[in-house]
């Protein structure tokens, strides 16, 4: 069963190749297969019903003619004849056949038939049984030496006088069978070849007739496309954003309804998206007037907690207030970095993100980020920087990037964290690895989303949940990308992917 597969797909394959793939194709193979279809039919039907007709009209001629020539030529034969009478009756109806050309011969009582010229065809058994059954006129057409003939079988009846008198009467007298059968067997060549002449005919007009049906495939394929295609521009303009696009209708087809659903759905379209646009500006607008609003006193807190700090490090307050004091500060602390992501995300909403690039050594970045957080020399962070990589990147911007992701990897993941740089012909790429349990599949897709936290058993966290967001925004600003993945051997693995610099940075 296997190996009768691949041809199956290979002929498959052939098949899809040569199958027309325009819809203009289509319908325009489709209309000649229609009307070529209808035109084998009806020439198939034209043909057989002709031929039938110029076989039927040969063979009643043939019997018309027999009958005559027995007409005449019977009455003189006395009964019962002998051979040579039979071969001498067959001898005159050759010769009165003329141009028909036929063979004739006779029987008496069902011997054998007797002939008057060598060659001539033998006489079917099936015509012989049917003329001694019926008793009455039969013929058969068949095949002798790869020539089509005309069979037929006649019995020969006398007339006799019931009455006596020798009058002939038609009302008196009845037909009574001899016992003598006629045969006659004569080509049908000139029948034959009337009848190629009508499958020559039908050959030779099928051609035009398709070259014909071909103007109104084509007129009827374009009518049929038109609306198709005008269709198909208001999709490609609706997808382009241009939710304005209505087409003209004309007619009440199905395509004219169709038209029409467009135009209905294109409305649709437009007015949800004013209406989302509308929400979405009125939320990015409430966060950022809220974050606004929040900088104010969260900057009082931030100093009313900085005192409060200090005394409960001096050690004057009781032990309950400074438990309380530090969780307040470490609350404020919290409140004020999320206050400032809001404010981050709305510039990002409103392309309002100033970037100023510069050309540096990205492992500059990444030892500068490490020592401004006190991980330069934490043994749970690592540093891999084995070759210089020039970037033209927002230093401060890059520094919220690697940040965000050494402080994801040691809040979720298990120490060490390595961040790793390596540099390729036209990118540089910053790896921050970690030994936890990685990131479960199903919150993959979704972890540079805002306030996504893949366990939702535990809501409150230590971060705003716009930490991933913010970073991967920030690699967007410099054309470049941040992914995340999982190591084969566990842990999580987040790579920012920068465009390289053109030269080398002077030393900083």
């Amino acid at each position: 069963m296997s190996r009768s597969r691949p041809p199956l797909r290979l002929a498959a394959g052939r098949l899809r190749r040569h199958t027309p793939r325009g819809l203009r194709a289509r319908l325009v193979v489709a209309f000649l297969l229609a009307a070529a279809f209808g035109a084998v039919v009806t020439a198939g039907f034209t043909f057989h019903r002709a031929r039938a007709a110029i076989l039927d009209r040969a063979a009643e001629t043939a019997v018309a003619d027999l009958r005559s020539q027995l007409d005449s030529l019977a009455p003189d034969l006395a009964l019962p004849p002998t051979t040579e009478d039979l071969r001498g009756l067959t001898g005159q109806i050759d010769q009165a056949g003329g141009a028909r050309a036929w063979h004739a011969s006779a029987s008496y009582r069902g011997g054998e038939p007797v002939s008057a010229s060598r060659g001539t065809p033998p006489v079917p058994d099936e015509l012989r049984e049917s003329v001694r059954d019926t008793g009455r006129a039969v013929h058969q057409r068949t095949e002798h030496d790869g020539r089509p003939w005309l069979a037929l079988g006649m019995p020969v009846a006398y007339t006799s006088d019931e009455a006596g008198n020798g009058d002939p009467d038609p009302a008196t007298d009845t037909d009574t069978l001899s016992g003598l059968t006629v045969y006659a067997v004569f080509p049908l060549d000139d029948d034959r070849a009337d009848i190629d002449a009508l499958v020559t005919a039908a050959q030779a007009g099928a051609v035009p007739a398709l070259a014909l049906a071909l103007v109104p495939a084509l007129v009827a394929a374009r009518s049929v496309l038109r609306p198709v295609r005008r269709l198909r521009h208001g999709a490609e303009r609706i997808a382009a954003g241009e939710l304005d696009t209505r087409l003209d209708t004309a007619g009440h087809d199905e395509l004219a309804d169709l038209t029409r659903s467009f135009n209905t759905m294109a409305e649709t379209l437009e007015r949800d998206a004013a209406e989302l646009r509308r929400l979405e500006a009125g939320a990015r607008r409430f966060a950022a007037d809220v974050a606004h609003e929040l900088r104010t006193p969260l900057a009082a807190m931030a100093a009313v907690t900085e005192v409060l700090d200090e005394d409960a490090a001096s050690g004057v307050l009781p032990a309950d207030t400074e438990d309380a004091v530090r969780l307040i500060s470490e609350e404020v602390r919290t409140l004020t970095r999320m206050v400032e992501d809001l404010m981050e995300v709305s510039r990002f909403d409103a392309k309002a993100a100033p970037v100023h690039r510069e050309d540096v050594d990205l492992r500059t970045l990444v030892t500068k980020t490490l020592q401004l957080r006190g991980w330069a020399h934490d043994e749970r962070v690592r540093a891999d920087l084995p070759e210089p990589a020039p970037v033209r990147v927002d230093p401060r911007r890059i520094d919220v990037v690697l940040g965000n992701l050494v402080a994801n990897a040691l809040h979720h993941g298990r120490p060490p964290v390595t961040v790793a740089v390596r540099v390729s012909d036209d990118r540089v790429r910053v790896t921050v690895t970690d030994r936890g349990p990685g990131i479960p599949d199903d919150a993959l897709p979704y972890v540079f989303d805002r306030f996504y936290k893949a366990d939702a058993a535990r809501p409150r966290s230590g971060g705003s949940g716009l930490g991933l967001a913010i970073a991967h925004e920030n690699a967007a600003l410099h054309g470049g990308t941040l992914a995340a993945a999982n190591r084969p051997g566990g842990g999580a693995v987040f790579t920012l992917t920068l465009p390289r610099a053109a030269s080398s940075p002077g030393t900083t």
